[in-house]
């Protein structure tokens, strides 16, 4: 995918949303920021730990990765926690 491509699909997206379907087939919208469980450790953060995203973004081969602590993390290092 060439940064023509990739601008053209980003510029439909938003780093303060998530859309999620849940275990039951909902479609659920998330704002940032909200709360994810780490699932092992990664960089500065240690597993079972709670943090907040501040930000969800795409690399440029589309996979997803959330901003916390002001910095990036694959999402499947977390499980979002419900409020």
């Amino acid at each position: 995918m060439n940064d023509k491509e990739l601008a053209e699909i980003l510029k439909y997206s938003n780093p303060r949303q998530l859309y999620v379907v849940t275990w039951n087939n909902v479609l659920k919208l998330l704002f940032c920021p909200f709360k994810v469980q780490v699932l092992q450790d990664a960089g500065e953060l240690k597993k079972d730990e709670i943090v907040w995203v501040e930000e969800v973004k795409v690399t440029s081969d589309l996979k997803t990765v959330y901003k916390i602590k002001s910095k990036l993390y694959y999402y499947y290092y977390f499980n979002i926690k419900s409020n």
